[in-house]
């Protein structure tokens, strides 16, 4: 097991055993970030990838706003507990990832209900005109504050704002 955490190997390990299974699509889309991308310690680990789908199982959400999309591994986690009439928005800086995100979104019969705005999430938040119901924050570590004071009033009530990389390795970000 890669050393992606700042937790003790043997408690990474416990986590992974009773976490749900990685999904194969899902397996398969995280041997290509490693393959295809840059950076592929950036991607989700299966523990966090599980626990995101879970909370979306549970909260059956109709809006998703995901600001950083890598190669979609998150955005495929969080779209399990869609509504069937919901959609989630993932914001990505960078095009040169659409090629790895697209054909696994497809693949996952979700290209109708995900949808990839390009550019700076920054600049892109105030355009959003809609209630979010989950929101995953996963991008630039610097902008947390803004994207926090940005999307706050943007959640429904009772909704839910997961913010990844809060304590990197080990330090509060």
């Amino acid at each position: 097991m890669p050393d992606t955490s700042f937790l003790p190997q043997h408690i990474e390990a416990y986590a992974l055993r009773i976490t749900e299974e990685e999904p194969p699509l899902l397996a398969r889309l995280r041997r290509d970030t490693h393959l295809k991308a840059l950076y592929p310690r950036m991607l989700s680990s299966v523990v966090v990838g599980r626990l995101m789908a879970m909370l979306s199982r549970l909260m059956r959400p109709r809006r998703i706003l995901e600001v950083g999309t890598y190669t979609g591994y998150s955005a495929l986690c969080l779209a399990e507990g869609l509504a069937p009439e919901g959609r989630l928005i993932t914001l990505e800086l960078n095009p040169e990832l659409q090629h790895i995100s697209q054909p696994y979104f497809r693949e996952a019969g979700r290209e109708h209900q995900i949808e990839q705005r390009l550019g700076d999430a920054l600049q892109l938040i105030p355009q959003l005109n809609e209630s979010l119901d989950l929101v995953f924050i996963d991008a630039d570590k610097g902008s947390y504050p803004a994207y926090y004071d940005m999307l706050l009033p943007k959640m429904r009530q009772g909704g839910l704002l997961l913010a990844d990389n809060v304590l990197w390795s080990g330090k509060v970000t």
